[in-house]
């Protein structure tokens, strides 16, 4: 498969995936037009085509090489963050409401299975949520009390009921899912085609322009005009600031190594530490001994760490202290999430549009928040109602989350620190080969790569979004943006967004630096 979005592979990638094909030969004209096909484009434009609404989606990449090829695809209601603090920012309602609505796409995803007949190894199972180690024992407890109120069938233990998995207090609930994401991608790909809809890869949009019909223009000049737009690209590109502050790019970790077969219970299961750890077992295709775990974690903040080889070393370890039966770490992947203030993705019309939809802010649970959203715009479109409408909104205000809008805002605002520094290296011969790091020359900052051939690739070190300065990721051999979570490859092409536009040439060397003390006017990095 083509992976584009870094240089790591998960287990999933083994599958055969869709390469990248041509962006569409003349202008069309369609009810709906969805950008960007993941998990979550996908899934809406589905849900739409089988409304018998004229769709086509638009991806300038391999359906199967973004972040869905880097899940662990728990398909699950225990909310991120927990019910105790959804009831606190969304009051007891809409903790109802958020555990239905990801319990209904549960549903629908099982149904969609069975209907569409995809070999995805979808299963039903439980879930177990743990106390950290050393943690006061009223907080599990009131996680307990606040997903009763919200309808999850849920169960306490003061120890592990698990076999062979001492692991203490814990809280079980029934009625979860996994399954192999790209599979599934792939199944709901052939029906969305199979169904009328239109799928064109290579096909990258340069703007689009709300209104009636809305224009989606490409990079070679055809349009897409439809009725509605859909922008399903992880980070949204269509909107510079306001949805970006209410939240930040996360990169996650994980390990895979086999087990014996049934050695660990095919479960899902997560702690409640910080930063927190989630585990699942998948089938070991092509082997029948064999089971695959996976144990995720050790999240940081995009762009602002590059130490995977300490993280993925922690986790390894953290696994091997709990499940002894695992052996050689086979697989290791880093992915991003985009975590919101208040732990529910954004779906609804994008902030001063009355055409164009978002459907961005994960939160770790990509799979059922795109199921959500394919059920929920379908009804937007159509001027249906849908109790979910408001809790899910993306101009919604998360004033109950201030603090944390402040802290990760200011955070943002730190980086900007990084214009006046100086680089990381005195000069490109400085920089080993496969590496990549921060040249300063003069005013301006570069961002040099040498490759392993000791080739040089040299870009503008200034991210295209806002203006920040990218930093090197040696894991996924990426510059990456510490303020709001882009990346670009090592040619400056954008990875993820928000930014829409690649990196700028870098400043030449054979250029004489701009002085603003004599220029009369200070000259931006």
């Amino acid at each position: 498969m083509n992976n584009t979005s870094g240089a790591s592979r998960s287990p999933w990638t083994d599958v055969a995936g869709s390469e990248t094909g041509e962006a569409p030969a003349r202008d069309l004209n369609v009810d709906v037009c969805v950008i960007g096909a993941g998990i979550a484009g996908v899934s809406v434009g589905h849900a739409l085509v089988r409304e018998g609404l004229s769709v086509v989606i638009l991806d300038d990449g391999p359906v199967d090489g973004g972040e869905t090829s880097r899940s662990t695809a728990h398909v699950t209601s225990v909310i991120d963050g927990g019910y105790a603090r959804l009831e606190e920012l969304h009051g007891e309602n809409g903790a109802r409401l958020a555990h239905a609505s990801h319990a209904a796409a549960i549903e629908r995803i099982d149904m969609l299975v069975r209907e569409e007949r995809i070999d995805c190894d979808f299963t039903r199972l439980d879930g177990f949520l743990f106390a950290a180690p050393r943690a006061p024992p009223e907080h599990l407890a009131r996680e307990f009390a606040a997903a009763l109120r919200a309808g999850a069938l849920v169960r306490s233990f003061e120890r592990s009921p698990l076999p062979g998995l001492d692991l203490g207090a814990c809280l079980r609930f029934s009625d979860q899912g996994q399954l192999h994401p790209l599979r599934y991608l792939a199944g709901l790909t052939e029906a969305f085609v199979r169904l009328g809809g239109r799928l064109f890869r290579g096909a990258h949009v340069v703007v689009v322009h709300d209104g009636e019909p809305v224009r989606v223009e490409l990079e070679g000049g055809h349009v897409v005009t439809a009725g509605s737009v859909v922008v399903a690209t992880h980070a949204p590109f269509t909107t510079m600031v306001v949805m970006h502050t209410k939240q930040a790019a996360y990169r996650t970790f994980v390990v895979a190594a086999e087990v014996p077969r049934d050695s660990v219970p095919h479960v899902l299961m997560w702690d409640t530490d910080d930063p927190y750890h989630y585990v699942r077992v998948a089938p070991a295709r092509g082997n029948d001994r064999s089971d695959l775990l996976l144990v995720g974690g050790e999240d940081h903040k995009t762009g602002q760490a590059d130490d995977a080889d300490v993280r993925f070393a922690r986790l390894e370890q953290w696994m091997r202290e709990r499940f002894p039966t695992a052996g050689k770490v086979s697989r290791r992947w880093s992915g991003q999430l985009l975590e919101t203030l208040d732990h529910l993705a954004y779906i609804g019309l994008e902030p001063g549009s009355d055409h164009v939809y978002l459907v961005t802010g994960d939160s770790g649970l990509g799979f059922t928040h795109a199921t959500i959203a394919a059920m929920l715009l379908p009804d937007a479109i159509a001027g249906r109602e849908n109790p979910w409408k408001e809790l899910y909104a993306a101009d919604r205000k998360p004033l109950r989350a201030a603090s944390d809008y402040l802290r990760e805002n200011l955070n943002a605002v730190a980086q900007l620190v990084d214009l006046v520094k100086p680089g990381e290296a005195a000069s490109v011969d400085d920089i080993a080969r496969g590496s990549g790091a921060i040249v300063r020359r003069g005013l301006h900052l570069t961002a040099v790569y040498r490759d392993a051939s000791g080739g040089v690739h040299e870009r503008s070190a200034v991210c295209t979004h806002l203006g920040c300065i990218v930093h090197w990721n040696s894991m996924e051999t990426s510059w990456d943006c510490p303020c709001h979570g882009s990346r670009f490859d090592t040619e400056g092409r954008v990875l993820a967004g928000p930014a829409a536009m690649p990196l700028s040439e870098a400043w030449s060397r054979d250029e004489k630096p701009v002085d603003p003390a004599t220029s009369g006017a200070a000259s931006a990095p």
